[in-house]
């Protein structure tokens, strides 16, 4: 088989396993609608001209920050615990002894991420346009995609590098969800943020992709669509992440 073919396959056996589990997947979906829908049902059409701009309403800013948070979470923390599992289950090890190149395991892991992802975007957005008339421009369809794509990259990245430093699958949720949580308060995901806080969190993986979001679903963004900057701080991550991984990742079970 051509290598393409190989990573085709191999992505479609990861659907195939992912959706074996439906509750799972159930939840990875609803869990963010459920929140845009919480929050933005407390903000009402509340609008906040401060740090927004003049007549943005905050359901505008929920859609792009919800829809960060459910993408960050279906490639950082699935990746990260789904490798975790088949690790210390000892599936990795045994793919390790079959022909397949370890790259296209690794490929068939991010591409099913990445369609999650895709998904998760098409319910999030259409809920928020047809449920609370949140207007997504055609002509930022391409940014969009590109900071989804790079996003996932660097979070499924940040997932593997992160799956290095878990010891077992009992440790998994604990140690994943720690950092998970702290982004996602102080990157400004339930509420707008400014100051220094937003300096600390711009540095951070999450707070550029919401940044990069949030233009595509803003009409006319100030300084364009485009942030050249916010894409390199994502990119950067998922570069750092790789390098680590890739030094330290491991494919069999610690010895106890």
């Amino acid at each position: 088989m051509s290598d393409t073919a190989l990573v085709v396959d191999q992505i479609r056996f990861e659907q195939r396993a992912y959706w074996r589990n439906p509750a799972a997947a159930f939840f990875t979906f609803a869990f963010p609608v459920v929140l845009f829908v919480i929050l933005t049902a407390f903000a009402g059409g509340q609008t906040d001209n401060e740090q927004l701009g003049q007549g943005v309403k905050l359901s505008q800013y929920y859609t792009p920050s919800i829809l960060a948070y459910g993408i960050m979470s279906a490639c950082f923390l699935s990746m990260a615990l789904a490798v975790v599992r088949q690790r210390e289950s000892g599936l990795l090890k045994r793919y390790r002894g079959t022909p397949l190149p370890a790259w296209v395991l690794v490929a068939g892991l991010v591409g099913s991420a990445i369609i999650v992802a895709v998904l998760m975007t098409v319910i999030v957005v259409a809920v928020a346009e047809l449920g609370y008339g949140v207007h997504l421009p055609a002509s930022h369809l391409l940014p969009l995609a590109v900071a989804i794509i790079v996003a996932a990259l660097a979070f499924c990245a940040l997932g593997i590098a992160v799956s290095a430093v878990i010891p077992n699958a009992d440790a998994g949720p604990a140690i994943v969800n720690l950092p998970f949580f702290i982004l996602v308060f102080i990157s400004g995901t339930y509420f707008p943020i400014s100051g220094t806080l937003a300096h600390i969190a711009a540095w951070l993986p999450l707070r550029p992709f919401i940044l990069l979001l949030y233009r595509a679903f803003t009409p006319h963004p100030a300084g364009g669509v485009w942030s050249v900057t916010d894409l390199r701080n994502v990119a950067i991550w998922g570069v750092v992440a790789t390098v680590f991984a890739a030094r330290h990742f491991r494919w069999s079970p610690r010895h106890r």
